[in-house]
C-alpha cells in the first residue's frame, strides 16, 4: 500500500515522520470520526514511547479492533500492572556481562545493537529499555566484540535491540564485518520488524552488504497476514536474491492473531513467499501486557488444531520463554494417551489412536 506523500517510499522519511501523538494518529486513519472518540478516551502515554511509521499506520482500518492498530497504540490497559508480571521477565540485565550483550545460552549471544525501533510494539518484552536508552555507543560495541572474541564456545551472534536495521547501511556493514572477523563465529543473525514497519528499508545497498557474507539469517516478525503486503514481499525477494535466509517469529496475541484461520493464512503466506515459520511465542510476562496474553492451555489447543491441516513447513513451534531467563521450551499436547507393558499408544491429529512398540 502506498501513501500520498512524495517521499513515502523513502525509509528515512518514514522514520523522520513517525506518528507520535493521538492527534496525528486520528488524522492519519480512515473513518476518523468513528475512531476519534475511542482513541482520545483510551490512548494513554506510557514508559514505552508511542511511535508508528506512516507506512504501518496506512495498513490500519478505522476500527478499534484493527489488528495493526492494537499492536502499536498505547491504551489505558497498558497501565494495569499484574502481580505476575516483570519489568525484565527474562533476567537479561543479570546476563549482560558487558553493556548491551546478553549471554544466556552457551553457544550464542544477543547483541543489542540499538534501543530504537521504527514503531513500538505494546507487548515488547524489552520495554524497560527500548526507545528510552541508553543507546549503545560504538566503543561499547567494541567491548562486546572483545567479549565474544575471548570465548570460543560462542558460535552465533544475534543482532537485535531495538531494531538493528534501523541503523545505517554503514553501521550494519561495520557490525557484520566485525562479527565475521572473529574466527569462531559461524552464523550471524538479525532480528527485525522493518519488513512490517518500513519494508522500503531493504534497499540494494543493504542487500549488497549481506551478499558479501554467508550465512546471514534474518528473522522477520510478521504477526498478522495484513502485514504481508506487496511492498513487504518486494523486500523479501531482494533479501532472498542476496542469499539471506529468512525465518519468521510471531507472538500469539489475544484479539490480534489468536484465531485458527488467521494463523493458517499467516503461516501459508510466509511459506508461499519463502519465509520459514520459526517460533510462535507465548506472550512474555512483561509489565502492562496482560491484555495480550492468551492462556497457555488455549494456546496449545489452538496450535494443535493446525497440526495435520497445514504442511509441516507451515507449522511453527509454539514456545514460552521461561521467566527468569531459563530458556525457551516448546509447548505441545502430549501425543501419548496411555501405555502398557508392550506398547505406547499415540494419538494422531484427527483423533485416531494406535499402539507403537516400546522396544
Amino acid at each position: 500500500m502506498a501513501g500520498s506523500h512524495a517521499f513515502f517510499d523513502d525509509w528515512r522519511w518514514q522514520i523522520k515522520n513517525c506518528i507520535s501523538t493521538v492527534d496525528e494518529l486520528v488524522n492519519s486513519l480512515p473513518n476518523k470520526e468513528g475512531l476519534s472518540e475511542w482513541a482520545r478516551s483510551n490512548f494513554k502515554e506510557a514508559a514505552l514511547p508511542f511511535s508508528v511509521t506512516p507506512y504501518f499506520a496506512s495498513l490500519m482500518t478505522g476500527s478499534a479492533n484493527c489488528p495493526i492498530f492494537l499492536q502499536v497504540v498505547s491504551t489505558s490497559q497498558e497501565l494495569l500492572i499484574d502481580s505476575t508480571e516483570f519489568r525484565d521477565p527474562l533476567d537479561e540485565e543479570k546476563r549482560q556481562h558487558v553493556p548491551h550483550l546478553v549471554h544466556r545460552y552457551p553457544d550464542r549471544v544477543l547483541f543489542l545493537a540499538t534501543d530504537r525501533c521504527a514503531s513500538y510494539c505494546r507487548f515488547c518484552m524489552r520495554k524497560r529499555w527500548v526507545g528510552q536508552g541508553p543507546t549503545p555507543m560504538r566503543d561499547e560495541q567494541e567491548e562486546a566484540f572483545r567479549y565474544i572474541e575471548a570465548r570460543v564456545q560462542i558460535k552465533e551472534i544475534v543482532f537485535s535491540g531495538g531494531d538493528p536495521l534501523l541503523l545505517s547501511n554503514e553501521r550494519v556493514h561495520d557490525l557484520v564485518t566485525r562479527a565475521y572477523s572473529i574466527k569462531h563465529i559461524e552464523v550471524v543473525r538479525f532480528h527485525s520488524r522493518m519488513l512490517s514497519f518500513a519494508p522500503m528499508r531493504i534497499d540494494h545497498e543493504l542487500c549488497n552488504i549481506f551478499k558479501q557474507y554467508s550465512p546471514i539469517y534474518l528473522v522477520t516478525h510478521f504477526n498478522h497476514p495484513r502485514e504481508i503486503t506487496e511492498q513487504a514481499l518486494k523486500a523479501v525477494n531482494l533479501l532472498i536474491d542476496s542469499g539471506v535466509v529468512l525465518l519468521n517469529q510471531s507472538v500469539l496475541l489475544k484479539g490480534i492473531n489468536d484465531d485458527e484461520m488467521i494463523l493458517v493464512d499467516l503461516m501459508r503466506a510466509l511459506v508461499k513467499n519463502r519465509i520459514r515459520p520459526y517460533y510462535l511465542h507465548q506472550c512474555d510476562v512483561i509489565t502492562g501486557a496482560s491484555h495480550f496474553r492468551v492462556p497457555i492451555a488455549r494456546s496449545i489447543d489452538l496450535v494443535e488444531r493446525l497440526r495435520g491441516h497445514i504442511s509441516g513447513l507451515c507449522q511453527p513451534t509454539l514456545v514460552v520463554d521461561i521467566p527468569g531467563g531459563h530458556g525457551k521450551v516448546p509447548l505441545r499436547k502430549n501425543p501419548i494417551v496411555k501405555e502398557d507393558e508392550h506398547f505406547i499408544y499415540l494419538q494422531g491429529y484427527s483423533g485416531g489412536i494406535a499402539p507403537y512398540p516400546k522396544d
